[in-house]
């Protein structure tokens, strides 16, 4: 890898392109490396991953929102969308929206962690429309997946967006704009442009995952994804971008980072090196947000022996700084220990997801959102009496740059009124890498037929499984297999008409 400095510069400077992380981002994305058989294995887990979620999430509302929003934008010959046969046919950055939107619905497929936080399967759905709309091979969509996942996770190991309020999605937006590029083997010049254009339509506050956590959080990484292929488009076309994005007096990190005195540095691969960083990402066995997989696993074993949870004085949770403070009582959300919230903002809350999992020792997509459960006496008494702290070895192991000390859990500590003390602690969820049961294929398949068995008929996840697991051999044409359809009958319409289906 070759770390890359940057910082801001004055107009004056008059940085040369080939000295701009946009460019060395795009010179990566044009780089020809071969994708290495582990990578291209786990990019077919993750597919296989995303369709999982898509489908689950394929009737809630938001999925349906915006499905009836692509279904209003037809194209012969343009991409498909989750739910729907591959006869249906929409516009490839419309496709990005809709599968986007099912894929992070339920807040359950992958996620790295670094300097910043990331859902680096959010890449998928933009460039798979795109491989589809264009004729592309599975090859390419392989190229294209491998450069996605190693710009985003790159950018997260690097630069913290969440410090300055600036919410994740704006890594996505240049990592799927590069991986369409690597998709159509564009050029550096055009790539270079298409970066810095979807960086700078991409950044918004994080209030989308704050206070009163609404739909758009399933929304916000498709709407990345729809601008990433509107902006491959326009550079393409001949048009340029705002320069340099990331450097500029007036960019990015000038304005909305850390400022005129920002340093940062970025790792990339070396040209010629291989594009390896999707093997450091993690899937979710648990629907809700990452910073708890590992506590609801501890949650199921530290809840066996306690039949009366009445019999809790308070239950302390030690962990990082980061889950403290934004799934925590850090965050300082009353919403988080609100029993009528919503299932965005449930997934959010330490303290309920682990009220849930001790009680019922397992852990649900849907059930364990319900109202009913959330509202449940016992339930909200124990809730209330969980608190969180930062301590610094968890902080220290979050940011730890060594995969094997880097940890996302922590110490859990349940105080009885009769003064015993239950403690045990975890660092990584069981199915993480270096977990108790780490995943392979068979459990990513587990995972789809699990999420899909009363959804999809058993000839169509047949047909899905067996085409995804040839993708390296996929011929053009092949990939409008990729997404999944539901029985005829099945799947819902949006009742309401929007701008979009408006008929005069």
């Amino acid at each position: 890898m070759i770390v890359h400095d940057v910082t801001v510069h004055p107009e004056r400077d008059r940085l040369p392109r080939e000295e701009q992380l946009a460019w060395k981002i795009a010179a990566v994305a044009t780089d020809p490396v071969p994708v290495e058989p582990a990578v291209a294995e786990m990019i077919v887990n993750r597919i296989i991953d995303n369709a999982s979620v898509a489908i689950a999430a394929i009737n809630r509302h938001p999925a349906v929102t915006a499905r009836a929003q692509a279904l209003a934008h037809p194209r012969p010959g343009g991409a498909t969308l989750h739910g729907c046969g591959p006869e249906v046919r929409v516009h490839a950055e419309w496709a990005a929206w809709a599968n986007g939107t099912a894929v992070r619905e339920l807040d359950f497929h992958d996620t790295f962690l670094a300097a910043d936080y990331s859902h680096p399967g959010d890449n998928i759905p933009p460039i798979l429309a795109v491989a589809q709309q264009c004729g592309c091979d599975g090859a390419a969509l392989l190229r294209g997946l491998a450069t996605g996942y190693e710009i985003q996770v790159n950018l997260v190991r690097a630069i913290c967006l969440h410090e300055h309020k600036i919410d994740h999605v704006a890594h996505l937006g240049p990592s799927a704009a590069a991986g369409i590029g690597t998709l159509l083997g564009l050029d550096t010049a055009i790539i270079h442009q298409a970066v810095q254009q979807a960086l700078h339509v991409t950044t918004a506050t994080r209030q989308s995952r704050k206070g009163e956590i609404s739909s758009w959080k399933a929304f916000a990484p498709a709407h990345a994804g729809k601008l990433a292929v509107e902006a491959v488009d326009r550079a393409m076309l001949g048009e340029g971008a705002p320069s340099p994005i990331y450097e500029g007096e007036d960019s990015v990190i000038a304005w909305m980072l850390d400022g005129k005195d920002a340093h940062y540095r970025v790792p990339l691969p070396a040209p010629g090196e291989a594009k390896r960083a999707i093997l450091d990402t993690y899937t979710k066995e648990h629907s809700a947000e990452y910073q708890s997989q590992a506590l609801i696993d501890l949650a199921f074993r530290m809840g066996r022996g306690i039949t009366d949870w009445d019999a809790v004085e308070e239950i302390v949770v030690e962990t990082s700084h980061h889950t403290h403070y934004v799934i925590g009582t850090g965050a300082n959300d009353p919403q988080k220990m609100d029993p009528t919230a919503s299932r965005e903002t449930l997934d959010h809350s330490i303290m309920y997801i682990l009220a849930v999992a001790l009680q019922d020792g397992a852990w649900h997509h849907v059930r364990s959102y319900a109202p009913e459960r959330a509202a449940r006496p016992d339930t909200v008494r124990l809730w209330h009496k969980i608190r969180t702290l930062e301590d610094p070895k968890w902080t220290e192991r979050y940011h730890s740059r060594d995969p094997h000390v880097k940890a996302f859990g922590g110490r859990v500590e349940i105080r009885m009124k009769d003064g015993s003390i239950i403690a045990d602690e975890l660092a990584v969820a069981n199915v993480h890498t270096l977990g108790a049961t780490p995943w392979g294929r068979a459990d990513y398949i587990r995972k789809f037929e699990t999420l899909t068995e009363d959804l999809l008929d058993p000839a169509e996840s047949r047909r899905f499984l067996e085409l995804v697991q040839r993708l390296p051999e996929l011929r053009a044409g092949e990939l409008t297999g990729l997404n999944v359809a539901m029985p005829a009958g099945r799947l819902d319409s949006a009742r309401l008409t929007g701008i979009f289906g408006h008929k005069a």
